[in-house]
Formats: structure tokens, sequence, C-alpha cells
């Protein structure tokens, strides 16, 4: 038989995406963890992780699953290490710089102190008829 054991395929799978994520300079920019086979990337270096950004799931046949930022968020599938890399990048957070050593309570503290606040989106004038 020719073909490659499943479990052969997504340890493959899985050694092909943390390449290619090293590989893109903005991801190496952010902290790498695995968990349940997925590779994930925060913009802290702590537990806990930030999530904020979506991660990497090697799925069948030596494909990928882009998923999140939240568990609950699908991005979709990629055929390659690289596409996929491609559509984490594609959806990095505002200001994603290198990664802030501490948890995501002191980044979102740091964010909160940089980042200029949001204006508020002017309602309808309600006092027109």
């Amino acid at each position: 038989m020719g073909t490659t054991p499943p479990s052969q395929a997504l340890v493959e799978a899985g050694w092909q995406t943390v390449e290619a994520a090293y590989a893109e300079p903005r991801l190496r920019q952010v902290f790498p963890w695995t968990g349940m086979g997925e590779l994930h990337l925060s913009r802290c270096t702590e537990w806990p992780w930030a999530w904020d950004i979506p991660y990497i799931q090697p799925a069948a046949e030596g494909e990928y699953w882009v998923s999140g930022p939240l568990r609950s968020e699908s991005v979709g599938p990629a055929a390659t290490a690289q596409q996929a890399v491609t559509m984490v990048v594609d959806r990095l957070p505002p200001n994603c710089g290198p990664a802030l050593v501490g948890t995501r309570e002191k980044l979102a503290a740091h964010d909160a102190a940089i980042l200029p606040a949001q204006p508020e989106t002017p309602g309808p004038d309600r006092t027109m008829s």
C-alpha cells in the first residue's frame, strides 16, 4: 500500500503548520502554544493567553482548518499549511506586534493605555420629527 496512515498524516500536517507559521515574520512576533493538536498564537506570553488570533487545526488527508479566534467561530478549510497561515495573518488584530510579557489581563491594560478610545457612533437624531 502506498498510502500514508491517517495518524502519520496528522502528525506531518502539525509539523508543517508549525514550520509555515514560523516562516511568517508577523507570526514569529507572537507567542505560540499548542493544545488539543491545534496551533494557537497569543499576543501575550503567559497563561491565560489572549484569544484574539485565529488558530490552526490539522484536518483529514493532510489539510487544515482555521478557526477562531473563539472556539465558536470558523474561518474555513485550507489545503496547505501556507494557506492556513495566510488566513491567520489576514485576520490578525489591529496593532498586533511583539508579544507582551504577561497575561491577557496585562495585555488588555496595555492595549487600553495605548489605543485611542473608540468614538461613539451617533444614533439617529430623535429631536426632529
